[in-house]
């Protein structure tokens, strides 16, 4: 899979740019793919909470995480009741049959303080915190927002769990890479992990342990259980928290940091990582792995160059051809983006791509 290992199939199309892989391109592709042989009947559970406006957007997201990823995906999908039908009709129509499994789930939250769950935030978003305790029968899941785009396959970072010590439970991505533009370490009026705080827009989790680990806490000597610490977080900190139940996630790692597995900054890309200057060296180095199009950046022209990158996924047919239906297209896209500041490093947004669909290509090439 490395640049220096040729491809014959890839010879009538341009191959990989020379610094797609770097040193530990070989030692990273084996680790994945010996995790892929120990656990090949494994299915991949991905969540996602959707709510008003973001049918489209998680479709799309869904969309991406199908195009590349290998073993079998198990969607688990929480929306509002009138988007249901509309899922449904979608999802029924995409011809992955036995290869894409779906659930749609209502809306829900503990009765007795469902309404200021609900409130929290944006509408629906501290659904996530309910999870491991909805889900009952599942082992490991991977959350994602909405605005998530898989520029390579799933498999890849569900393969972190294999690589979870006996203590971790999830695993997220830092907020800032950058500390002069943190928001957490300059405006936060909570405990937050780290130096500047962790973003919960994907997050990896073995519930499993989460249902089992009790909590170190700073409102009780006694550690509470997941389901316990929840409602007594938000009443003391809910006139403190800004950005919901993330912040509730980064007091909670605040006082469990041994919990916590930290993945790179390519594995939660977001405009913060470019509109301010390139501020995340491994995608820099590696591309973009999965891009987090928070702000709205898909639907308004402040960023473009995400915006390329989502709409060329959504038009996106199945079963066309990637190289000259979506990465052509899409990099003469982003070269008319080169007067903003993600513009000008538009191929990192590419890089992995790129390689995500050489790779695609090999593999059907050896059935």
């Amino acid at each position: 899979r490395c640049k220096n290992l040729s491809v014959s199939f890839w010879s009538s199309y341009w191959m990989l740019p020379s610094d797609v892989c770097g040193m530990n391109c070989f030692w990273e592709a084996a680790f994945r793919y010996d995790y892929m042989k120990t656990h090949p009947s494994e299915k991949m559970h991905l969540a996602v909470v959707a709510c008003g406006e973001r049918l489209e957007e998680t479709v799309t997201m869904l969309r991406s995480a199908i195009i590349f990823s290998i073993k079998t995906l198990q969607f688990h999908i929480f929306a509002e009741d009138q988007l249901h039908e509309s899922f449904k009709d979608i999802l029924d129509d995409f011809p992955f049959k036995g290869k894409v499994n779906y659930t749609l789930y209502p809306i829900t939250f503990p009765t007795e303080s469902a309404t200021e769950w609900k409130k929290l935030f944006k509408p629906c978003a501290s659904q996530r915190l309910f999870l491991p305790l909805i889900l009952k029968n599942v082992d490991s899941l991977l959350y994602v927002d909405t605005d998530i785009l898989f520029l390579r396959p799933v498999d890849d970072i569900w393969s972190f769990l294999g690589k979870f010590n006996s203590t971790q439970i999830a695993a997220m991505a830092p907020e800032h890479e950058e500390p002069r533009i943190g928001w957490y370490n300059r405006f936060a009026r909570h405990p937050y992990y780290g130096v500047t705080g962790i973003n919960s827009g994907v997050m990896l989790m073995n519930m499993t342990r989460i249902r089992r680990k009790y909590f170190k806490n700073d409102m009780t000597p006694v550690r509470l259980q997941w389901g316990e610490i929840l409602m007594p977080l938000l009443k003391k900190y809910k006139l403190n928290i800004t950005w919901g139940d993330q912040d509730l996630l980064n007091i909670m790692f605040f006082h469990n940091p041994e919990s916590l597995y930290v993945f790179p900054c390519q594995w939660n890309y977001r405009p913060d990582h470019c509109i301010y200057g390139s501020n995340c060296k491994e995608a820099e180095e590696e591309g973009i792995f999965i891009l987090h199009g928070n702000r709205g950046v898909y639907h308004d022209d402040k960023q473009p160059t995400f915006r390329a990158v989502y709409e060329a996924i959504k038009n996106y047919s199945f079963g066309d051809d990637l190289v000259h239906s979506l990465l052509q297209p899409l990099e003469l896209e982003l070269q008319k983006t080169v007067h903003t500041y993600c513009g000008r490093v538009y191929k990192v947004f590419i890089r992995q791509l790129t390689k995500s669909i050489r790779d695609l290509y090999a593999r059907r090439s050896k059935g």
